[in-house]
Order: C-alpha cells, then sequence, then structure tokens
C-alpha cells in the first residue's frame, strides 16, 4: 500500500523484553537457555562495523569450520542473541539459522549444530560445525540433509565455550501419505504499529508450519509522519531512524526485528517458508524503481535492492535457490499428495512500474482503463505488462501441469481476485464524500431486489447501476494483480485448463478477504485467502473500517438471510467475506478433501496483553470439478 514519508531523528533501540509484557511463556521457559535484553542491545549495536563500508558482493553463507577446540578459561562466550530458525523444509532437509557474537568483539565464532529427536540431545541424529563471521553480520545458515520425511526435530547451536542458543523445534516436509496439514500465514509485521501478538498465537497454536508472504521488515524511519508512526506502544520504535538504504541500515533492522520474543518464539516453534514483499526493499517496489526510493538522495535504485536481498539471505532461514544471483527466490515445496506450494515472487524478479505510481491526478485509472480496452484487433495493449518473468509464469505453469497433488496453493504477495468496486461508489468517494453512503445503499438494494426478484424487479435506474457498461467496475489498488490483469488472466487460463484446484494465500492489504478467483468472464477458477496484517493498519485507518458488511454483501442479511453470506451480493461481487478493522493471521489446514481456513484475531495489536479469537472460519471442499461452495462459519 502506497505510503509517502519523510526522514526523523534517532532513536534508542527498546528492550526486547517488551515483547513479553511481564508474561512468563510456557514455551519459553522450555526452549529459551538465555536471551537477555543487554546481550541483543549490545549485538545489534556492534552491527555498525560489520561490513558497512561493503554495500555490494555475493551472498554471505555459513563455512565449514573444524570442530571448536577447548576454549581457554578467559574466553567470552558469545551471544546468541536473536534466537534460533529454521526454514524451507524438504522431505529429507531443513535449513537452520543462528545469530552468534561474541559481545564487544568482531573475532569469527566456531560453532557446533546439533540436531535431536529429543530435547536432551541424547540421540542426536545429525550435526556438524560453521562460522559466523563479520562477512555475514555474524548470521550464520546449514543445510541438514539425511532427515526423515514428516519427522519432528530439537536443534540447537553452541560455540567454543558450551554456550548454548535457545533449543528450536523444527520438522520436514511430510511423506506422500500424508493426510493433513497445519500451518499459520502472516504478512505485514511493522514494529512500530504494534505488538507481535500474532507471531505469540501461532507459536501457542498446533500449526506445524509457518508461511511468511510478505513485509517481514519495514524500510520506514521513525519521524512520527511516517506511516506507523502516529501511535506506538512502549518503546517501538524504529532503529536505525532513517529509511533503511545503506547493508548496515537493512542489518540493523533486521535484528530489530529479530529482538522481538514473540518473533523469536515463532520461528523457534516451526519451520518458516517466506518469501519478500516490497518493504524489503521499498514501498511499491518493482524492479527499476520503488515508490518510496528517491535516487538524488538513496543512490543507485539496484545497488539497493542488491544490498537488501543480500542481508535477506543473511537474517532469513531461506534456501538460496541460486547464489549466483540472490533476487531469483521463487520456489516450491511438494507437502506429500495434499498440495504444492509454489512461493511466487510478484514484487522485485519481474515486476514492470505500477499504473498508480506515474503521479497521474487520476492514480492510473486512466491508463489503466487504455491497457484493458481491446483494440481494433482484440488485443488489450497491457498484454506484455507483468507481475513476474516470463520465466517464472513458465515456471509455475510447468509445475503446477507436473504436479500430481490435490491442491495446488500460491505464496503470494498481493490480493489476486478482481478487487473491483462499481464506479459509481469510488466516483462519489472521490467527488463527494458526503455522499458515499447514499451511493453504497443504492448499489446493495439493487443487488439485494435482483437477488430476490430476478431482473424483472429491478427499477430502470437499480438496472443502470448493476449493468457494467453503464456503471464499470474499477479496482482500487493497481500495486496489486488489479494492476496487471493480463498475466492473471493467462495464469487463471492455465490453472482452468489444466482442471487444478488452485488456492491463493495472500497478503499486503492489511485487511481479511476471502474472494473467488474468476476469469474476465467470469469463471470461477480457485479461491484465496488473504489473511489480515500482523500489526500494519487497513481500511480503518483511512476512516473506511464499516465498509466490511458493503463489501461482502453481510449488510444485506436482515433483507436476505443468511443466504445473503458468501453469495456475492456486496460491493465487490468476488468477495464473499472480508474484515477491515483486526490484525491477526490465518490458521490453515489441508485435507485431500476440503481446505479449511481460519482467520485468528486478536483483541488489540496496541496493548502488551491480548486475547486471540478465530473471526471466521471457512471451508472450501474438493469436488470431482475443482471446489464446491464456501462454508462460511
Amino acid at each position: 500500500m502506497s505510503r509517502k514519508n519523510t526522514s526523523a531523528p534517532a532513536h534508542a533501540l527498546v528492550d526486547p523484553r517488551e515483547a513479553l509484557n511481564g508474561r512468563r511463556r510456557d514455551f519459553l521457559d522450555f526452549l529459551v537457555k538465555s536471551s537477555s535484553s543487554a546481550v541483543a542491545l549490545a549485538s545489534i549495536g556492534s552491527l555498525a562495523a560489520c561490513g558497512g563500508g561493503n554495500d555490494t558482493g555475493a551472498s554471505a553463507t555459513s563455512a565449514p569450520a573444524p570442530a571448536p577446540a577447548p576454549a581457554p578459561a578467559q574466553q567470552v562466550a558469545a551471544a546468541f542473541a536473536f534466537g534460533v530458525a529454521s526454514g524451507d523444509p524438504l522431505s529429507d532437509r531443513v535449513i537452520l539459522w543462528t545469530h552468534a557474537k561474541v559481545p564487544a568483539s568482531t573475532a569469527d565464532v566456531a560453532l557446533r549444530w546439533q540436531v535431536a529427536n529429543d530435547a536432551a540431545f541424547t540421540q542426536i541424529v545429525q550435526s556438524g560445525t560453521l562460522i559466523a563471521t563479520e562477512a555475514s553480520s555474524f548470521t550464520a545458515k546449514v543445510d541438514v540433509t539425511g532427515l526423515t520425511a514428516g519427522a519432528s526435530y530439537f536443534y540447537r547451536f553452541l560455540d567454543a565455550t558450551g554456550a548454548s542458543s535457545t533449543v528450536g523445534t523444527t520438522r520436514t516436509l511430510p511423506a506422500s501419505s500424508a493426510t493433513s496439514v497445519k500451518f499459520a500465514v502472516f504478512s505485514c509485521a511493522l514494529y512500530s504499529e504494534g505488538y507481535f501478538h500474532a507471531y505469540d498465537a501461532a507459536a501457542k497454536s498446533d500449526a506445524l508450519y509457518a508461511l511468511h508472504v510478505g513485509d517481514y521488515i519495514y524500510e520506514y524511519g521513525s519521524d512520527p509522519k511516517k506511516y506507523g508512526n502516529s501511535s506506538i506502544p512502549g518503546n517501538r520504535v524504529a532503529s536505525p531512524a532513517n529509511d533503511i538504504v545503506t547493508m548496515n541500515d537493512y542489518r540493523l533492522r533486521h535484528a530489530l526485528y529479530k529482538s522481538d520474543l514473540n518473533l523469536q518464539a515463532a520461528h523457534a516453534k516451526m519451520p518458516w517458508i517466506t518469501i519478500w514483499d516490497d518493504h524489503e526493499f521499498a514501498n511499491n517496489s518493482y524492479v527499476n524503481g520503488a515508490e518510496n526510493h528517491d535516487p538524488a538522495t538513496q543512490g543507485d535504485w539496484v545497488t539497493r535492492k542488491n544490498i537488501a536481498a543480500r542481508v535477506y539471505h543473511e537474517w532469513m532461514p531461506i534456501r538460496t535457490p541460486d547464489a549466483s544471483n540472490l533476487l531469483k527466490i521463487y520456489r516450491r515445496f511438494d507437502f506429500g499428495s495434499l498440495f504444492t506450494l509454489h512461493m511466487l515472487d510478484t514484487r522485485i524478479e519481474g515486476r514492470d512500474r505500477q499504473y498508480d505510481n506515474f503521479g497521474d491526478a487520476d492514480g492510473g485509472i486512466a491508463r489503466y482503463l487504455a491497457g484493458v480496452t481491446p483494440n481494433a484487433a482484440g488485443i488489450r495493449p497491457d498484454a506484455s505488462r507483468q507481475m513476474m518473468s516470463v520465466e517464472q509464469q513458465n515456471w509455475l505453469t510447468s509445475g503446477m501441469r507436473a504436479s500430481n497433488a490435490t491442491w495446488q496453493l500460491f505464496g503470494n504477495q498481493t490480493i489476486m481476485a478482481r478487487m473491483w468496486f462499481p464506479a459509481s461508489v469510488l466516483t462519489t468517494f472521490t467527488d463527494n464524500p458526503a455522499g458515499v453512503t447514499s451511493a453504497i445503499s443504492a448499489y446493495l438494494t439493487a443487488k439485494a431486489t435482483r437477488a430476490a426478484g430476478g431482473t424483472a424487479a429491478l427499477t430502470p435506474t437499480q438496472a443502470a447501476l448493476l449493468n457494467p457498461s453503464t456503471n464499470p467496475r474499477l479496482p482500487y489498488n493497481l500495486d496489486s494483480w488489479d494492476g496487471y490483469p493480463a498475466q492473471r488472466e493467462a495464469i487463471l487460463q492455465a490453472v482452468k485448463t489444466q482442471g487444478k484446484r488452485l488456492i491463493t494465500l495472500s497478503g499486503d492489504s492489511h485487511d481479511g478477504w476471502f474472494t473467488q478467483l474468476t476469469t474476465f468472464t467470469g469463471d470461477k477458477v480457485g479461491v484465496e485467502f488473504a489473511g489480515t496484517s500482523v500489526t500494519s493498519t487497513g481500511f480503518e485507518s483511512a476512516g473506511l473500517g464499516a465498509l466490511a458488511s458493503s463489501i461482502d454483501g453481510s449488510a444485506l442479511v436482515p433483507q436476505l438471510g443468511n443466504a445473503a453470506i458468501g453469495a456475492g451480493l456486496g460491493l465487490i461481487d468476488d468477495v464473499s467475506y472480508c474484515d477491515t478493522t483486526q490484525r491477526g493471521y490465518l490458521l490453515m489446514t489441508i485435507t485431500a478433501a476440503a481446505v479449511k481456513g481460519e482467520y485468528v484475531f486478536v483483541s488489540s495489536v496496541k496493548q502488551p496483553t491480548y486475547k486471540a479469537t478465530v473471526g471466521r472460519s471457512i471451508t472450501i471442499a474438493a469436488t470431482a470439478s475443482g471446489t464446491a461452495a464456501p462454508v462460511i462459519a
């Protein structure tokens, strides 16, 4: 979502124990051996010396090292200030990650890693050595192989003094015989906007895996005028104070986020599969630039983009698909015969400049309409515009074709569904805000009238409101897939032709959505679960929080009863459910028979304590021809 920003003065880094909010955590009581705020602060502060003068180069990866020799008595133990993490599980392997640094030293840290069947590490199944170096910001990763499919493990890192990291738990991908998989889905975690309660709630759930579909960090500085800084709870102030640009800036920001103990707990509990969106780089990024990048003051975009990618690979438990090209991170995971997960990069790898990023007075709508209107030859002028490269698109469609899994899942940054509002509402909102309520009421009344009595019951005015020729549907966010309709259509047509059951899992909008995925002609080819944010504000920040029932049509329940729920009777035809006020995460359960998505909401991100509740549960049953109508409860 586009935000205009400026810079601001520096602030001190917060004590990471703020995230605990005075509560003892059963999970962390068992796992955490040491994670003091003093150690975290020392480690973050020392990053200024970690490669700050080298802002380009290859990915920092951990190198094998000899087994640590017995340490001299005076040797200082390394601090594992940011916990541990695991990620990119396959059926026989998983990435393990940590950060290890001797306070007030830039010396290499020799580490041993251990993977065991038990928490006491009496049954070690794999072990080895590696080094955390200054060149890699003292992060260290290892790809542990030779594991058993669908098995859970304990893991830890030890330095030469015997000091231990947090003990983490991880899991490989299931065998082909798996009958059920449960995982959490996150997006959009703005540190200054609130407490990371969603991560804590997921760590306490029965999810076995986690997906993060983007905006794991945000690039904004701490100026009160910047997005997310108007109402900061506690001392959750962005550090460094400026928008992050240099390698040291990005490292400091990743360190700040990983100082949060709720995030550490979620990483330590389960393996993560992640993809970046724009804020890991800069707001509304594309291949050649970003809305929140000014070459005059922030330098070359390609340099900044490569720095951000390198630091992402350093600080995230991700397996690098191509060490020679850190900007290529789309990849695939097979969860037995249940589903194939395609993690897409629709942001950095191939995206053309957004229609609404040219400064047009109408926000790019004229460019959009010109692009989607067929010419005399029936060709849409924007047919070549893309959110991903042709190479990635071919990788996606061929991968779906080769998969024999029951479901195809996309890990996707931005909303894929057609989020088209009637022009009568959008133009009224722009030209006469006071008349929006009446415009919405007129449109919904027309839909209710048609649902109850058919088109014959409509007045001429109502018929005109429901006619796309006289009242066209217009997208509200051209940074999403709506801004690239031709490529979306090509992918959905491939899904239709291949006869696949498609579920997309999306983020970015900061609101919760369940939508139908339809082609230009209205053919349904899949559904989309889009989770709300971890903390970032949604429609409510623009005064539109009350729109949810009008958008998904549930406002018509008094007239039509429960038949109005999920029937496409709201302002956006393809939306069956939405929430525009709450924060949280998605909890997904996949079986061969059905996909169930639970929208888990936290009571507040502004208060240090919270309660988690399931706001809505939606189940999609598999059928011979695709998916059945959703059951929304």
